[in-house]
């Protein structure tokens, strides 16, 4: 009988308390569907989210219990995919350091997302005062990848840059002292992985939008996620397209009730085709979104209220995480000389 092993698949997500359904239909959405289909590892990035201008130190290893809970309550599987605290497993700062020793300083600032980072530190606090940790935690980053020799590394466009550097340092390390590293590739998703503002909808939904109106967090409140549909910005043209160019707010709506309900956009369209009033389409969104909501807050709620069996969990996929990357760390030792 031939086995047919799965290929390997990594992702990471910083911790955050404030998850939004762009994250949900961008990323743990198609993890739900991967774990299937690969070996999947997850990771909790809490160290990665030490290199904010501002770590919120205070509500970190909260925030890292509420992000398992919600990959939990969407369906991830602990006995499919492996889910761990990436700060449990000591070998990602290790193979960090030995990274750091062969990347050059010209590599980590062509990232565009040191740039757009530092940019928003400088305007927010008005101070040059940019920490370490921002410069180089796409050598982290790039660690946190090879330990796991994965074929895919499913990321937003934004984080395609950094996967690229992964493999440039793969490469770079294989040519110089043997095949250590599989080179691996970026995923892109192409369905939902783009969900905008509700009252902007030029740009991305994001949990740190000004006044929060355009962003529907998965723990928001059920009336107050109904209002901020009711209330998205839409156009007078008084028809439910898909035009992102001359009705990217309908569209938008259009995007997210597709991603809730499954229907495809030609056949929403054809569902709306004879309706001018936008209240309508929006009520018809609002109640899907409510209806996901509920669903998705039963279950996280039940996984909070007996999180010590998911920590239990998080502690033995550490372990195992462990003991399958010291191997990879030792190679890398015995190569460089650190090791006989």
């Amino acid at each position: 009988m031939i086995s047919c092993k799965k290929e390997i698949m990594l992702t990471g997500a910083q911790p955050s308390n404030n998850l939004h359904i762009g994250n949900y239909f961008g990323l743990i959405k198609n993890c739900v569907e991967y774990q299937d289909k690969y070996d999947l590892y997850i990771f909790v990035a809490d160290l990665h989210a030490l290199s904010a201008a501002k770590p919120d130190y205070k509500n970190l290893y909260e925030n890292k219990i509420n992000l398992v809970a919600s990959y939990i309550a969407s369906g991830i599987d602990f006995k499919k995919t492996t889910v761990f605290f990436q700060s449990d497993v000591y070998t990602h700062t290790n193979l960090m350091w030995v990274f750091t020793c062969c990347t050059t300083m010209g590599e980590l600032y062509k990232m565009t997302q040191f740039k757009d980072k530092t940019a928003k530190v400088i305007a927010n606090n008005g101070t040059e005062y940019i920490p370490t940790g921002l410069f180089t935690y796409p050598i982290l980053m790039a660690a946190d990848i090879l330990l796991y020799n994965p074929r895919y590394v499913p990321v937003g466009i934004d984080q395609k840059q950094h996967v690229e550097l992964a493999r440039n340092i793969a490469e770079r390390f294989n040519n110089k002292f043997g095949k250590t590293f599989k080179v691996p590739e970026a995923l892109i998703s192409e369905v939902g992985a783009k969900i905008m503002d509700l009252v902007n909808p030029e740009i991305k939904m994001s949990k740190s939008s000004e006044n929060g109106k355009g962003t529907i967090f998965l723990l928001d409140a059920i009336d107050d996620a109904k209002k901020k549909i009711m209330s998205a910005k839409t156009d007078s043209l008084g028809k439910v397209k898909y035009d992102v160019k001359n009705q990217p707010g309908i569209s938008n709506l259009i995007v997210i009730y597709s991603c809730i309900t499954k229907k495809s956009i030609k056949e929403i369209e054809k569902k709306y085709n004879n309706i001018t009033n936008y209240g309508i389409f929006k009520k018809d969104v609002a109640d899907a979104i409510a209806l996901f909501l509920t669903n998705f807050q039963k279950k996280y709620n039940q996984i909070i209220k007996n999180k010590n069996a998911m920590l239990k969990e998080l502690k033995e996929a550490a372990k195992k995480c462990i003991k399958n990357t010291e191997n990879v760390v030792n190679d890398v030792y015995k190569k460089i000389g650190l090791n006989k």
